[in-house]
């Protein structure tokens, strides 16, 4: 299938690797609201530099679209590509409010066309092993679900862009920005939360409008509890993994980036030593700790890779947009209790 990119900026970078290594795809060009940056982008991947949106929606031979445009600036061109009957995979978030997802989702089946999230962090080896896990019923009773994301953003990366940092077009700070794949990576692990409270707080930037530290106390549908702490502010020298930790009356498994620090059943099994050997790893820097650039793109390959054989197989990608919703959702609960002095907040 022919990809067209919306955005010609770092993600869209992100997103021409992951086009030219997937099966199945291929760059067909790229659209961006300023020319030059089209066309530098264009010579730079080898592809076509459309004049606007409106000229590739046009072109017959894109089937398929991607979004790396602001995350509050996702909306109108998602809808127009929709409209003009293409396929369409959007940069986390989805978008910054359940509405915009709600009213894009409804389109899309109107439409007869595929609505898709990046949600990289579901793709790779070690992610796959702890999901088997989880849905295997390896941990007995879940008790404790957590992610933590202390990360550091410098006050020249909120004022390279005048959209950084503000609830219009980045939809909130260190957890609608930086933390978004972590949460939905707990979620798609742990199933859903039932209530928050929360508190969030600007510690170490200025002139931005949004949190660079947050912390969530979770209910999980479960029963179980967790913590969901998210920064920017938290300086070293590598960058801190993003983790993911999940416990319960059997078992526990830690996961940092794309390895685990614990890898422990009660029970074991005859994969268990294969895992640990393959994924348990010593300390590394943090995938986009501390330089957004150093994020891989395979992740991303592979996530492309399932929408376009869910598009040929008619069935819903497994990064669709009601599981892309799901993280925007308790993000939206949390901002909504630290905004209320940490009152609970009932998810629905």
């Amino acid at each position: 299938m022919k990809f067209g990119i919306i955005g010609a900026g770092m993600i869209g970078g992100f997103h021409a690797k992951a086009i030219g290594a997937m099966t199945g795809g291929e760059l067909g060009g790229v659209a961006d609201r300023v020319a030059e940056r089209a066309t530098a982008f264009a010579e730079q991947y080898n592809t076509t530099a459309y004049d606007s949106l409106d000229a590739m929606l046009a072109d017959p031979a894109i089937e398929v679209v991607t979004i790396g445009t602001p995350s509050g600036a996702h909306f109108d061109p998602a809808m127009a590509a929709i409209a003009a009957g293409k396929h369409v995979i959007i940069e986390k978030p989805l978008e910054v409010t359940t509405e915009r997802i709600d009213l894009m989702v409804v389109a899309a089946k109107a439409k007869g066309v595929t609505l898709a999230a990046v949600l990289n962090r579901r793709f790779h080896p070690g992610m796959d092993a702890f999901k088997k896990a989880a849905d295997d019923g390896r941990f007995g009773k879940l008790t404790s679900a957590s992610a933590y994301v202390k990360w550091h953003r410098d006050q020249a990366y909120y004022d390279s862009a005048g959209w950084r940092g503000t609830w219009a077009l980045d939809g909130g700070g260190a957890l609608m920005n930086q933390s978004i794949h972590t949460v939905d990576a707990l979620l798609y692990l742990a199933g859903p939360v039932k209530s928050v409270q929360a508190n969030t707080a600007c510690l170490a930037h200025t002139d931005i409008e949004v949190e660079d530290i947050a912390i969530a106390i979770l209910e999980f549908e479960s029963g179980a509890r967790g913590i969901i702490e998210a920064s920017t502010c938290t300086w070293s020298k590598d960058g801190h993994p993003a983790r993911v930790q999940l416990s319960g009356t059997e078992g526990s498994v830690f996961l940092a980036d794309e390895a685990f620090e614990i890898w422990d059943f009660m029970n074991e099994t005859a994969e268990d030593e294969a895992v640990r050997a393959q994924f348990m790893k010593g300390a590394e820097a943090g995938l986009g700790a501390n330089d957004p650039s150093a994020i891989n793109f395979y992740q991303h390959q592979r996530n492309f890779e399932e929408v376009v054989n869910a598009i040929q197989e008619g069935r819903e990608p497994s990064t669709c947009a009601s599981e892309a919703r799901k993280s925007v959702e308790l993000i939206q609960a949390i901002y909504k209790s630290a905004q209320n002095n940490g009152a609970k907040i009932e998810l629905s």
